[in-house]
């Protein structure tokens, strides 16, 4: 322990509010957030099982007591849809497992797990309690891998609607034929020029789709307008889809800021749309820290990067809360390489001189208010390491792969911290993933 580090400890035992595993646990974080219509909660990974309990149990407050109707995921807008129509009673899923079954791309333990089966579970339970007119909670996806599937989403709608739109939409979108099912591949091949990209025709059916907005939505009214709302998120995914699968190639900063600016669209554009349905409309978001915690406070916002929780800070400063989840060591559901299969990883102890080894010496669970100027908010603004782990955990490079420098107290609001932690139940449990635990002695990384 260095000079002083007995002191950041005790100002920050002095400022944790200890979480029991009780009813009472978020009593306090409930006032923190007030009256806010956006409370952002993150993860520290992708694959640990408190991180998804205890953010379903924040949700379900604050559904239940904040009149919170929307929960807006990091995950892809038509299979989001199809579970947001299973938890309002409409769509032909008769279950929660099958109304996640469109969670098919990897990684799909990140949404096909136990913990979201029983969060869909309840969601569906409690907008089933609700009287008919009273506006049901909803489930939404943010991001913007899903090319294909939401061309088909758009075409199935205007085949629905408007048959010769329909076939002028499939002469746009044939364009991506020439690559087969794969966008990356077509981002690949546009990229280094050996093709021409269908940055006109997405842009154009977009358009086209926005300019018979009113012919459409006023044939049958609410339900014409959520079926067009769904059809026009799609294609502006489509359209940003394009741009982004081009950039992946180019640029990591360029292409991490289009996937972002497009999650925040996405929330704008759906929270607009609920204000026309309720007045009151408020949104939870769950995605990882690196999203959801201003990117400004990060050595990544120093290189150019922006995010999610920047941007929503930025519109909605008095209307927001952003949340950060961490943990110091447990067992992790990842991959080792992007498309492999989930693995039941060991997460090696926090390295030292990051806030997850901080707060190891301050107790088992706990959060921290960092929303208005004292003791904690003071020492927790200076740089540190911090630890992320996506839907890739590769312990070998522990340092290189998975810390950055931040400034935690300008990141988030609140930072609630699990010191041992357990991987996510993926509903699919393979051999490989049963037999993936290493044991707690596994070597601390460097």
């Amino acid at each position: 322990m260095k000079p002083g580090d007995a002191i950041l400890t005790e100002t920050l035992n002095g400022a944790a509010v200890s979480l029991q595993g009780g009813e009472q646990d978020y009593d306090s974080l409930m006032g923190l957030i007030g009256d806010a219509r956006f409370v952002l909660i993150g993860e520290a990974s992708h694959g640990t099982h408190e991180f998804y309990r205890e953010r379903a149990q924040i949700t379900k407050r604050l559904i239940r007591e904040k009149g919170f109707t929307a929960v807006a995921v990091e995950a892809d807008w038509p299979d989001a849809y199809r579970v947001g129509q299973y938890v309002r009673g409409q769509g032909d899923d008769n279950d929660a497992v099958e109304a996640l079954a469109g969670f098919r791309r990897f990684p799909a333990w990140m949404w096909r797990n136990a913990d979201v089966l029983d969060f869909v579970g309840w969601l569906r339970a409690y907008n089933d309690g609700r009287p008919a007119s009273v506006p049901k909670a909803g489930f939404y996806g943010l991001d913007l891998y899903s090319l294909h599937a939401s061309i088909e989403a758009v075409l199935f709608y205007l085949d629905t609607v408007d048959p010769i739109a329909a076939a002028n939409a499939r002469r746009r979108y044939a364009c991506f034929d020439h690559y087969g099912p794969s966008p990356e591949e077509y981002g690949r091949s546009t990229s280094m020029g050996v093709s021409g990209t269908c940055e006109r025709e997405v842009i154009s059916q977009l358009v086209d789709l926005r300019t018979r907005a009113f012919e459409y939505a006023r044939r049958d009214g609410r339900v014409a307008a959520d079926s067009f709302f769904n059809a026009e998120q799609n294609a502006r995914l489509v359209r940003n889809a394009e741009a982004y699968y081009r950039a992946m190639f180019l640029s990591n900063v360029g292409s991490w800021n289009l996937r972002d600016r497009h999650m925040s669209e996405t929330l704008e554009s759906l929270f607009r749309h609920l204000l026309d349905q309720d007045a009151h409309s408020k949104i939870v978001v769950w995605a990882h820290n690196s999203h959801l915690g201003d990117a400004r406070a990060t050595e990544m916002g120093a290189l150019g990067e922006l995010n999610l929780g920047q941007m929503v800070r930025e519109r909605h400063r008095r209307d927001c809360v952003l949340i950060g989840l961490t943990t110091h060591s447990g067992t992790v559901t990842a991959a080792s390489n992007w498309g492999s299969g989930a693995e039941r990883k060991a997460v090696r102890p926090a390295l030292p001189g990051s806030y997850e080894d901080l707060f190891h010496r301050i107790g088992p669970r706990f959060l921290i208010p960092l929303i208005a100027p004292g003791p904690a908010r003071s020492v927790l603004h200076s740089p540190m390491l911090e630890r992320a782990i996506g839907v890739i955990y590769r312990p070998e490079t522990e340092r290189q792969s998975h810390y950055f420098h931040a400034m935690l107290a300008d990141q988030f609001d609140v930072v609630i911290h699990f010191d041992s932690t357990r991987a996510v139940e993926p509903l699919e449990r393979t051999a490989e993933w049963e037999a993936g635990e290493l044991p707690e002695t596994y070597p601390s990384g460097v």
